[in-house]
């Protein structure tokens, strides 16, 4: 099952219990809320403790006071006063109604103590002679007449809650997943199916469930996607098998034109500026060689046409022999090559393409060559950094600006022309090594010179493990 899932699960289990805990302390607040108001209907005890002790404060007795007089008023209540000797109605309010009896026994005040009178619900107070009964109206209170708990039911109270409440959080818990395990059903081949979509890999999300809708779309996806990667593709293979094309038909005539333009060259009876001529068509000739080669090479490695042949091969061997093929090309005095690599660096052992790095780095060094019309030194060295293997390839001549530096790293293609057609430079040299590095895993950084204060380009590729001769 894919991680998704279980962080879905996770998620919706979570919100799931935050909901359940703000649930119950939302219950709970209720609760408390509706028993703070119940609180005050203790009052009618209270006003008629208050009736007794009123009816006796004064000099007259059996005279209540105003406050009190008001407040039975406003609840609509009447009072009595039962003598306890004779257990008769010795004072009354004004409102008494004519069914209540003026005379009681033992049982009738054990009722009416706990119940009613009449359907009246009745509170008792007592006083200094007798007992205050105070009387509401009928609609005004409900009383429960046989108060009476088990202490064992009162004990273990807590312990029933909590069973109660655990049960009802387990069927919440069931009816949830229950609820959810067809939309955990869908979520998972769609979820599946957007994890494929950037590998550029066929989808089909079966079309069913509470996600139809969502799986539609991303079905739609994927074939909009397959559509224009298969056209890309087509374009691609058109635009490569046309520059293979264009390269492999200009080769001959461009061959025939360099023959003809050498011979031309050699020829004694031609004056020495027809020569020079001839000579100029013959280098031009070359370039325009190269040029195709280079062309037709950054097509191939761009569209993973070219196979890369890894084969285990000591960077410090390669890169030498490729400053020593330039060293017999007899080049320039003025563009002198200078070997800086540190003698305790011997192997860098990696599994490279050797004909590939010959190439990278042949072409750092036509760079330098090319870039510099006035000469300069070029500096050859290769470590060993961070599990690395770093060639360097810099020269102390003219360098670049700030802002070329920026669009050598950052563009995929730099093109520089002049108005002067015999010393025209392209990009494609830079181009290729920035390739054939990406082909071994590795990075380009082109950048100034801070040692010799020309252009610099640190080649990085990822060094082979050492070798376990106890796993052979």
């Amino acid at each position: 099952m894919m991680k998704s899932i279980p962080k879905l699960i996770r998620r919706f289990t979570a919100i799931l219990l935050l909901s359940l805990v703000l649930l119950f302390a939302l219950n709970v607040l209720l609760l408390a809320t509706y028993t703070f108001n119940q609180l005050p209907n203790a009052y009618p005890w209270k006003t008629a403790e208050e009736v007794a002790v009123d009816l006796f404060s004064k000099q007259q007795p059996y005279k209540l006071s105003e406050k009190i007089a008001l407040e039975l008023e406003q609840s609509d209540a009447w009072a009595i006063l039962i003598d306890s000797a004779t257990m008769q109605v010795v004072w009354q309010t004004e409102n008494l109604p004519e069914t209540i009896p003026r005379t009681y026994s033992i049982s009738d005040i054990a009722g009416l103590t706990r119940g009613y009178i009449d359907g009246y619900p009745t509170f008792t107070g007592e006083a200094k002679e007798g007992l205050v009964v105070l009387g509401y109206p009928k609609d005004r209170f409900w009383k429960h007449i046989w108060p009476s708990w088990d202490y064992q039911f009162i004990a273990s109270l807590p312990k029933t809650a909590l069973t109660v409440f655990g049960m009802n959080l387990v069927l919440i818990f069931l009816i949830y997943m229950i609820a959810n395990s067809r939309l955990l059903k869908s979520v998972k081949p769609i979820l599946a199916g957007i994890q494929s979509l950037p590998a550029n890999e066929p989808v089909y999300v079966p079309e069913r469930g509470v996600l139809s809708e969502l799986a539609v779309n991303i079905n739609k996806t994927s074939e909009v996607l397959q559509t224009q990667s298969r056209q890309l593709r087509k374009r691609e293979n058109a635009r490569a098998n046309w520059i293979a094309g264009v390269s492999h038909d200009i080769r001959t005539p461009l061959s025939m034109i360099m023959g003809y333009a050498g011979q031309l060259e050699e020829e004694p009876y031609l004056t020495e500026a027809d020569r020079k001529k001839a000579a100029v068509i013959v280098k031009q000739s070359e370039r325009m060689k190269n040029l195709i080669n280079d062309l037709n090479l950054a097509s191939k490695l761009e569209y993973n046409m070219q196979p890369v042949r890894l084969k285990r091969e000591n960077m410090v061997a390669v890169v030498r022999q490729v400053i020593v093929d330039f060293m017999n090309m007899d080049l320039d005095d003025r563009y002198p090559i200078i070997w800086e690599t540190k003698e305790t660096c011997t192997s860098c052992m990696i599994r490279v393409d050797k004909e590939l790095i010959r190439r990278a780095v042949g072409n750092l060094i036509w760079n330098c060559i090319n870039h510099n019309e006035q000469g300069c030194h070029i500096y050859v060295w290769v470590m060993t950094e961070n599990g690395k293997c770093v060639v360097i390839v810099a020269d102390n001549g003219a360098g670049a600006t700030g802002e070329q530096m920026d669009r050598l790293n950052h563009s995929p293609h730099y093109m520089v022309c002049d108005e002067n057609t015999t010393v025209q430079r392209h990009g494609l040299g830079l181009l290729i090594v920035r390739q054939i590095i990406a082909a071994h895993k590795g990075e380009v950084v082109i950048r100034r010179s801070e040692e010799y204060g020309g252009f610099e380009v640190r080649l990085s590729v990822p060094m082979e493990p050492p070798v376990n001769p106890a796993a052979n």
